[in-house]
């Protein structure tokens, strides 16, 4: 995508490539053809056509059916959805100021078409019309599925309420919408902005050669040649903290990363997590719930807060003596340096590091020559060929959004089109942080052909250092294949309603597809057909495979831990009443207070940055994680049960029952499918170490 001095003036249609069909492979979208003048006249066209299009629907004379309403509404806004797809995927993945300008106008926008949407009364008594007479309609079950979907969206969006609670309806949409916006891109700054330079060799004792490089690297394309950058790019702040024997540089970076837009500057979210919270809340107030919890959920496989708090608690109670044990061993390891020191915050990565490699002489650095980002993905590609049969081909002339990024066209064995998968390794100032899966089009079925999806995952990993490939440590290996699920998930959708597509499923199943994913990462089959030293083509040796199982729980206290006090901060934020007011911080430090969390010990996220729920469709929904554990790990026992990991039948029946339904049915319904009863949790617990 290109952008320029006159990148935000308004482009003519005949050259806006959003207004024209897609003449490349497999139409994937034009990328170079593509600037920054185009979005906002093919916005504001996607959002004109939908609307036309909506009063064709509301104006007809003729009784209301599924397809002349419900199917139609479906069909509107396909401008707008492509043209929003490319759009936000570019602002999470390679932004620019003008995208961010056009960000903060759109988002009112959007939320306003949505109103005009689903508190347009016509279109709702269509809607609810064909909702009423429903099982005297002959739908399929997909049918009836979308039905549903559609009929529950316009009540949840208020179209049962009155006047002037859809005016405040509105006004709360267009607030959100732009605080949503506002908050990622501080997070985005924020995370930019901060630098550790480093100018005396000896203060980087302890770190690993492969960071270092990198770090000379960064600090020379900063204009900063001869000295060490670090950043809170987790590629760069991890490491520091595992490896770097200067306490107060660990110290400096720890308190940068855990304040991350909580430095009263223009970049803080403080005021918008409370603006959230609040609005969010009085939402859900109008809508008949008791908070947006009970909204969010109602939706989801846990229905209930009390559900998903259930298991949450469960899990605190088993895992924070575990913590604590943790922290003792590394007290206690503090003690024989005889310095004096208590364990702080900072000093747990590092410390831990110390534990493992003593009580498991397990250092994950010694893997990481042996895990070539190249080598890796090979590997994953044969698991999914060995599950499913399918086969991955690299596209070299297909466009790209950023030149880092490659490829795929996914196949059948028999040789027929799935798909196609970009994938976006490594870390730039332009992408946001984390990993992510997402798509370009999602899965459906026109005419009673298949339309065929792209969909991309983006990472965060190690890059490439001199004449060093990128070399991934064991953690990152475990995203790619996370990612790489939910990508499958996206791939192998089979249905009819885009709605219904791949992973439009409820935030606490949509987890099932990438995790059990990660349970074939480690497998001493699986390292077999990727885990090679990338010098030599050397096999990981079954020593140091060993090691790495030996040390796979340890840690596990912390790691359980920092997750579920984050999970926990989520539900206590949106369990609020109508009406209710926080301040961030003061909020945050109660509710961990009230669970008793050891001061060693941070959420995962703290509120400031907490992007999954402030700006990422998480909201009342972290939790979904450790619940989809629960059916991951029950899961990946049918395999283990058959004793064969690519047991066909096993493959099949995820494929057939899971994968390819999307949205189609209940997720529960899903699973039953494919285990034949429902999950239990003692899989997860002994995965976690955690079993009493």
């Amino acid at each position: 995508m290109t952008t320029g001095p006159s990148a935000m003036a308004q482009a003519p249609a005949a050259t806006n490539p959003f207004l024209l069909e897609f003449n490349t492979t497999f139409k994937v979208p034009p990328f170079a053809e593509i600037r920054a003048e185009h979005f906002m006249p093919a916005f504001e066209e996607g959002i004109r056509q939908q609307q036309q299009r909506i009063g064709a629907i509301t104006m007809q004379r003729s009784v209301p059916t599924f397809e002349n309403t419900v199917a139609a509404l479906e069909k509107s806004g396909d401008l707008l959805r492509n043209v929003s797809t490319v759009f936000f995927n570019l602002t999470s993945a390679n932004t620019n100021p003008d995208l961010e300008g056009i960000s903060r106008q759109i988002a009112p926008k959007m939320a306003q078409n949505s109103d005009d949407i689903y508190l347009n009364p016509a279109l709702f008594n269509r809607v609810k019309t064909v909702y009423e007479k429903r099982n005297a309609l002959k739908l399929t079950p997909e049918q009836h599925r979308l039905l549903e979907k559609t009929y529950k969206a316009f009540v949840r969006s208020g179209a049962n309420l009155d006047a002037a609670k859809q005016a405040r309806m509105r006004e709360i949409n267009k607030e959100t919408s732009l605080l949503t916006v506002k908050f990622g891109q501080h997070l985005l700054a924020e995370t930019n902005q901060f630098e550790l330079i480093v100018d005396n060799e000896a203060d980087l004792a302890g770190l690993p050669t492969s960071l270092k490089t990198a770090a000379a690297i960064s600090a020379k394309e900063a204009g900063k040649e001869g000295k060490w950058r670090f950043t809170l790019h987790n590629a760069s702040v991890m490491p520091f903290l595992q490896y770097s024997a200067n306490r107060p540089l660990r110290e400096k970076m720890y308190k940068a990363y855990i304040n991350r837009c909580n430095n009263n500057d223009e970049r803080d979210n403080k005021e918008i997590v409370g603006q959230l919270a609040a609005l969010r809340a009085e939402k859900a107030g109008m809508l008949g719930y008791a908070s947006h919890a009970d909204f969010v959920l109602e939706e989801n496989m846990a229905k209930t807060p009390a559900q998903a708090n259930d298991l949450l608690n469960r899990l605190w109670e088993a895992a924070l003596p575990v913590a604590k044990n943790e922290a003792a061993e590394m007290q206690q390891v503090m003690d024989r340096e005889g310095k004096g020191e208590k364990l702080e915050a900072w000093d747990w990565s590092y410390y831990a590091d110390k534990v493992r490699k003593e009580k498991y002489n397990y250092d994950a650095e010694e893997l990481r020559p042996y895990f070539q980002l190249e080598n890796v993905r090979e590997g994953i590609f044969s698991v999914a060929k060995k599950l499913y049969g399918i086969t991955f081909t690299p596209l070299k002339d297909i466009p790209v959004y950023q030149e880092d990024v490659v490829a795929y066209e996914v196949k059948e064995a028999n040789g027929d089109h799935i798909g196609v998968i970009y994938m976006d390794f490594f870390p730039r100032g332009s992408k946001r942080g984390g990993a992510w899966m997402t798509s370009y089009r999602k899965q459906a079925t026109e005419n009673g052909k298949r339309v065929a999806p792209v969909v991309s995952i983006v990472c965060n990993f190690t890059k490439p250092t001199g004449d060093q490939p990128a070399l991934l440590t064991p953690d990152e290996v475990e995203t790619f294949f996370h990612e790489f699920g939910h990508a499958l998930h996206g791939l192998l959708s089979n249905v009819k309603y885009e709605t219904l597509s791949g992973t439009s499923v409820p935030r606490d199943f949509v987890e099932l597809p990438s995790q059990i994913m990660e349970h074939w990462a480690f497998e001493p089959e699986v390292l077999k057909m990727y885990a090679k030293h990338y010098k030599t083509g050397e096999q990981l040796p079954a020593s140091l495979v060993k090691k790495m199982d030996d040390a796979s729980k340890f840690n596990q206290g912390f790691v359980t831990v920092e997750y579920l006090a984050a999970s926990l901060l989520d539900m206590q934020y949106h369990t609020l009443a109508p009406g209710a007011k926080v301040d961030p911080l003061q909020f945050e430090k109660q509710q961990m207070d009230k669970l008793g969390l050891i001061p060693q010990i941070a959420p995962r996220y703290r509120s400031t940055y907490f992007q999954h729920i402030f700006a990422g469709g998480y909201s009342a929904g972290y939790y979904s994680y450790i619940w989809s554990e629960v059916l991951d790990s029950d899961a990946f026992a049918a395999f283990k049960e058959t004793g064969n990991i690519f047991d066909p039948a096993t493959a099949n029946s995820f494929r057939k029952n899971v994968l390819e339904k999307g949205g189609t049915a209940e997720p529960m319904d899903l699973y039953k499918a494919f285990r034949m009863r429902a999950p239990e949790v003692k899989f997860l617990l002994k995965n976690r170490g955690l079993e009493k």
